[in-house]
């Protein structure tokens, strides 16, 4: 099948339909609940930092091994994660298309994913096994 050419008059015409209405919809609710979660968890961010600086590696294994304090902050860098390859699909949908856009989309995923799971694993390793 031959992929339909989506043109400056296509957009302009009201009565055109073009991409998924589902996915925007799913996109740009997840892109503003992230934000809203993203917002809500900076004060355990602030409060992290704040408690941290200047202190050593101990202080910090000792703060993050708290459930109440490392749980959140390993949720915070998921919400995080998904936020930013939210935000990062924004950007490669107006710069890129087809096959280019399919593999930096791809490889947007699996930077984001490896961020996500990484991060999140670590600061729940420090939690449970120390």
């Amino acid at each position: 099948m031959r992929e339909s050419v989506i043109t400056t008059e296509t957009i302009a015409n009201p009565k055109s339909r073009y991409g998924s209405a589902n996915a925007s919809t799913r996109h740009f609710i997840t892109q503003r609940v992230t934000g809203a979660i993203n917002i809500l968890f900076l004060a355990l961010l602030l409060f992290i930092v704040v408690r941290l600086a200047g202190q050593d590696r101990a202080d910090v294994v000792g703060l993050l091994g708290r459930w109440w304090i490392g749980v959140p902050f390993a949720a915070l860098i998921a919400n995080v994660a998904i936020h930013m390859r939210n935000g990062m699909r924004d950007t490669l949908e107006d710069y890129l298309a087809g096959s280019m856009y399919r593999l930096a989309m791809l490889l947007n995923t699996l930077f984001c994913l490896a961020v996500a799971l990484l991060g999140a694993g670590a600061v729940l390793k420090i939690v449970f096994w120390g």
